[in-house]
């Protein structure tokens, strides 16, 4: 281990008095990275069930207490994370024990749904067929004379995926955008970022500083779902919690918020199937 510091520092005297005040900050945490340090750990494990192997993504996380499992709906992966003293062994043993339920999860999981021609998208809850075009251009919408609506992409066809991906989030970043400032000024609050993400776990979030991140994702689900989500974000900018008032607070602004939460509690893991592949 090679450690760089700003200063000479005798590490000799941290044996001696391990103690002593004068010791530098900096030295300091250095020497106890020293200690804690652990060899290095692979980032996935092999977990067996049957005649199946499935690879188990492996974290860290310094506030965790305990072992816990989830999946990854976009990844299509298993996820455990260990405690900060959790040791691989441990992780291993659990991960096994729970095989059947990683087995049962992942294989519950909607099809994929790739960005490649004939794929149907559900743009804001309706469905567009993905149609190449030949020539230069970008991504736009039509709908045909049989009514059919269709998602007109443009380039080379190896791009596809990319476009598909970049106008989804664009889209989502307009509607989301305009729904904010909509209820902002209602609520008496001020938004300070949007952010566009994928995030897995959950559908939107919010900062005390009156940051808002929320999944492109909602673009593919029923307009009145952005809307709430939307609602439900900036409502945190007036109680940071999910208390009974905090409802109170998005009910009275979006009178569609049961209809929204019952779709995505019904459909919204279904979002996480598109544009990934098996």
């Amino acid at each position: 281990m090679i450690c760089f510091c700003a200063e000479r520092f005798h590490w000799w005297r941290i044996w001696q008095s391990p103690g002593d005040p004068s010791l530098s900050g900096s030295a300091d945490m250095a020497f106890r990275a020293l200690l804690y340090r652990r060899p290095t750990e692979p980032s996935t494990i092999a977990v067996r069930h049957g005649s199946q192997f499935f690879a188990v993504r492996i974290r860290r996380h310094r506030r965790a207490r305990r072992y816990t499992l989830r999946i990854h709906p976009s990844d299509r992966e298993a996820i455990l994370t260990m405690p900060p003293r959790g040791t691989l062994a441990d992780a291993k043993e659990f991960a096994q024990r729970h095989g059947a339920w990683i087995a049962a999860r992942l294989g519950r999981l909607p099809k994929a749904a790739p960005f490649q021609p004939g794929t149907l998208v559900p743009l804001r809850g309706h469905d567009h067929k993905i149609v190449h075009r030949a020539g230069r251009g970008t991504v736009w919408t039509e709908v045909r004379e049989s009514g059919e609506r269709i998602i007109c992409v443009a380039g080379e066809a190896e791009h596809i995926d990319r476009r598909v991906h970049d106008f989804l989030k664009r889209e989502a970043r307009k509607d989301l955008q305009k729904a904010c400032d909509r209820y902002a000024p209602e609520l008496g609050v001020k938004v300070a970022r949007l952010s566009i993400r994928d995030q897995s776990s959950r559908w939107g979030s919010c900062t005390s500083a009156g940051s808002l991140s929320f999944s492109w994702r909602l673009i593919l689900a029923p307009s009145y779902v952005l809307d709430y989500l939307a609602a439900h974000e900036v409502a945190h900018l007036v109680e940071m919690n999910h208390s009974a008032r905090f409802w109170r607070v998005v009910g009275k602004v979006c009178p569609h918020m049961e209809r929204a939460k019952t779709w995505l509690d019904t459909h919204g893991n279904d979002l996480h199937r598109y544009g990934i592949s098996d």
